[in-house]
């Protein structure tokens, strides 16, 4: 394939890593360690959903959809160790994607508050708009990811 079509020599590693503008120049992170923190985060984020569905099939509920948004949370704190939180946050609420964001962060504090307030069956289902929700928001990041999505299902 040709590096054209991927943009790829469009990209440096200031574009990408944010340069010598970093929220992170204060700190002194290299590039691997933010990369790292990246990792970490994602990582972590996924063992603590994992966790949290393990506790799911022994019948604890409100230890599920704790652990589960705390998981989706922490992954999402990942990429700010890319792009800088402030960054982030500036494209989690660009007009792409500010209906997404918007409804994650409803279905995480829902999947909390349906954890401990509201019948189990509507914790379970905060949890899949949650899933959801992630993804699409994940794939407004990705061009033309949405529109292929769409015409998967129909839409």
């Amino acid at each position: 394939m040709s590096r054209k079509w991927f943009n790829l020599e469009a990209q440096t590693d200031d574009a990408i890593f944010g340069g010598n503008q970093s929220a992170y120049s204060g700190l002194g992170l290299t590039r691997t360690q933010r990369i790292g923190g990246f990792a970490a985060c994602f990582v972590g984020g996924l063992g603590v959903s994992l966790l949290g569905a393990i506790l799911l099939f022994l019948g604890a509920t409100g230890a599920f959809a704790t652990l589960f948004a705390v998981g989706a949370i922490l992954s999402l704190l990942g990429t700010g160790f890319l792009i800088g939180f402030k960054t982030q946050l500036e494209k989690m609420f660009k007009p792409v994607r500010v209906v997404a964001t918007i409804l994650l962060f409803a279905a995480i504090i829902m999947t909390f508050v349906s954890a401990f307030v509201l019948p189990t069956i509507l914790c379970i289902i905060f949890v899949i708009v949650q899933y959801l929700a992630y993804l699409w928001y994940s794939l407004s990041y990705i061009p033309y990811a949405r529109t292929l999505v769409k015409g998967w299902v129909g839409m």
